[in-house]
């Protein structure tokens, strides 16, 4: 009896192509396209060659250059490339025209990164906000996809249900999109739903944000103590928020949550699509930022996560910046013979043999400690359920009187809320 044998798919051979118009400090084009090498191989491709072009401006029909463009033909015949990858996003039509151009298929970052954004995504809320961010990218490039059937070019053989066609495809689109949209904002209320029940219980919340492949998901799973998130060397190896209840030490613990990494040029729609999840960075009392202070362009990651976190709001959030990675730095941290030491406001940390994270987690507490505000309140008798939560969450003194309670020392903001809604509160003295 013959016997199938399953043979694993080839890889695809992908060519890389790059415009340096010198717009961004810190980074040449050289090490851009190292980047989108990075990210074709976690997409599963095989880069087999690249090229870049100062410019001040990408050529408008084929991004690069016409006669640099044209070489690409030369450069498919020697390495046999079957996918061309350009470093920007490219419009409808110099993707159109570097398709008929080298005769194979094109895609920019953007498609690039959201294709692996699909291959990672686990869970249905995951999926959803890739496939919202899929739609939206596609939706202007549908002319592309019915080439075949336009009615654009005119003459014989070309009238009929072409437009009807593409117009009937872009309103199913709009459609799906709309769908997803309700979906998605139903996935927000939930969370809002969860947010609020965390407040009530007053546990402070930490959302570790940082450039993809930084080691979030190992300072999760190192200060939580086991694996919590699953870590890998790769990029974009989590997608999915995970949170988990995490002592840092004189009876505090917080909520400790690893978000999806950002990176250079992040394609908007991705930003819009999960916009829901990364609400868990605006609600985060602190924030976490994690940095590769191995990799020579931290300081260029720095600047990318601060223009994704100004975008969504939390710019200017609490902040705790911890350099990772210190194993590869110093043999101390590898072998944990020194004390990790402060760099500023920051801590230098290895997420993966656990050097440094007892400061860590000293400072986060210190940070949140910080956050906590002065009370002096007089509350009645019938506040026992706020006044046995304030006595659980704050640092006070409570003196029981003859007809209220009086209520004095440091409390979270929330808690403050609660007690300036039940009682008359003003500043201690």
């Amino acid at each position: 009896m013959a016997r199938l044998i399953e043979l694993e798919p080839s890889r695809e051979r992908a060519f890389l192509v790059a415009v340096d118009t010198g717009d961004e400090p810190g980074w040449t084009a050289e090490e851009s396209v190292n980047e989108l090498a990075a990210l074709a191989d976690t997409a599963g491709a095989e880069v087999v060659g690249a090229e870049w072009q100062n410019r001040r401006t990408p050529d408008p029909s084929w991004y690069l250059g016409k006669g640099k463009a044209q070489e690409l033909v030369q450069a498919r015949s020697e390495t046999g490339f079957t996918l061309l990858i350009a470093d920007d996003e490219l419009t409808p039509n110099q993707q159109r025209a570097l398709e008929t151009l080298v005769g194979c298929k094109v895609l920019d970052r953007s498609g690039l990164i959201l294709d692996i954004f699909a291959q990672h995504a686990q869970t249905h809320e995951g999926r959803l906000q890739v496939e919202l961010a899929q739609l939206e990218y596609q939706l202007p490039r549908l002319t592309r996809l019915w080439t075949h059937l336009s009615r654009t070019g005119g003459g014989i053989g070309t009238r009929g249900p072409g437009e009807s066609q593409l117009e009937t495809d872009r309103r199913l689109i709009r459609e799906r999109i709309r769908r997803l949209r309700e979906r998605l904002d139903d996935v927000r209320r939930q969370r809002e739903v969860a947010s609020r029940s965390r407040d009530r219980r007053l546990v402070p919340t930490v959302a570790i944000v940082g450039y993809t492949n930084a080691g979030k998901s190992t300072l999760l799973n190192g200060l939580y103590g086991s694996e919590a998130a699953r870590a890998e060397d790769r990029l974009f190896a989590t997608l999915d928020p995970t949170s988990r209840a995490v002592k840092l030490g004189d009876g505090q613990s917080a909520i400790v949550t690893d978000t999806v990494g950002f990176i250079h040029k992040l394609p908007h729609q991705l930003v819009d699509a999960f916009r829901a999840t990364l609400e868990e960075v605006t609600r985060a009392d602190v924030l976490l930022e994690v940095v590769d202070a191995f990799d020579p362009h931290f300081a260029e990651h720095l600047a990318t996560v601060q223009q994704v976190l100004d975008e969504l709001g939390a710019g200017a959030k609490p902040r705790l910046v911890v350099y990772n990675k210190a194993d590869l730095l110093e043999s101390g941290a590898r072998e944990g013979s020194s004390p990790a030491p402060m760099i500023g406001d920051a801590v230098l940390v290895s997420a993966l043999t656990g050097y440094g994270l007892d400061t860590l987690r000293a400072r986060l507490s210190a940070l949140l400690a910080d956050l906590w505000v002065d009370v002096d309140a007089v509350l009645p008798y019938t506040a026992g359920e706020l006044i046995a939560r304030v006595r659980e969450r704050g640092t006070v003194d409570i003196e029981y009187r003859g007809t209220d309670v009086r209520v004095r020392g440091r409390v979270a903001p929330q808690l403050a809320g609660e007690l300036e809604a039940a009682a008359g509160l003003r500043p201690a003295s």
